[in-house]
């Protein structure tokens, strides 16, 4: 069974730096486990010292929706 936290939102680019500014202290830490907050939600990880990663961007132009831009980034492993 697993469980999913998700949160959809809109921030400022300045937001989005703070956010993966305290993700990347979270995992460069040193501690085991990694504090992750989604939304109103705090989780806790235990990532492993190596973790697997995937960066997919998508740029899309359309005449009626125009030019949209993504990154989705993956990042998973199997904790210790």
């Amino acid at each position: 069974m697993a469980d999913r936290t998700t949160a959809d939102e809109t921030l400022s680019r300045e937001e989005l730096a703070e956010y993966f500014d305290r993700l990347s202290k979270a995992f460069a830490g040193g501690s085991e486990e990694v504090r992750i907050d989604v939304g109103n939600k705090t989780v806790t990880l235990r990532p492993p010292e190596t973790v697997d990663v995937s960066i997919d961007v998508i740029e899309r132009s359309t005449l009626l929706r125009g030019n949209r831009e993504e990154i989705d980034i993956e990042i998973d492993w199997k904790p210790p």
